[in-house]
């Protein structure tokens, strides 16, 4: 396994690999499940336009897992926010058949030394309750838990027509 920087060409499998690990630890999951679809796509299209901005906001700082065909099998997405001194990894992705390699840890470390690279002074990094790998894994290379956050959704339906007067 090589890690190396994002190129274009990888984002449909990028894609791909998100489509086949965010199920179980997605948001707009959770709530398509409780209120019923909404919009124009479901939730796997609303993330994989994510993904596409990520790539898209900080393509130098997108770095990618491939095998021995140069071939993508995971990939870490990261944001510099140098006026606070954060950095900030929104997604981190591995494609099941490749998952329990370390392959998500390589990719983090990738993505800490970027911050380093890039003069920030924190690293921050979002999981799920409901995400074991993360919840493990992101404690194991030194983040520290610093705040729990409840989602709520609210499905808006149409406002009543008013009664003819």
């Amino acid at each position: 396994m090589l890690i190396r920087l994002y190129l274009p060409e990888d984002l449909l499998r990028l894609q791909e690999i998100t489509a086949l690990t965010f199920g179980p630890v997605s948001i707009d999951r959770n709530m398509e499940q409780l209120l019923g679809e909404f919009g124009p796509s479901g939730w796997e299209a609303r993330k994989l336009v994510a993904i596409a901005l990520d790539c898209e906001l900080q393509p130098d700082g997108v770095f990618v897992a491939v095998d021995s065909a140069d071939r993508p099998i995971g990939y870490v997405t990261t944001r510099l926010q140098p006026a606070s001194g954060i950095g900030w990894i929104p997604n981190l992705a591995v494609d099941p058949a490749c998952q329990g390699q370390g392959i998500g840890r390589a990719l983090l470390e990738r993505a800490l030394e970027f911050f380093r690279e890039r003069g920030m002074e924190v690293a921050k990094i979002e999981t799920l309750e409901q995400n074991p790998i993360g919840q493990h894994l992101y404690p194991s290379l030194g983040f520290q838990e610093v705040a729990r956050q409840v989602h709520y959704a609210l499905k808006l339906l149409p406002a009543p027509t008013p009664p003819d007067t």
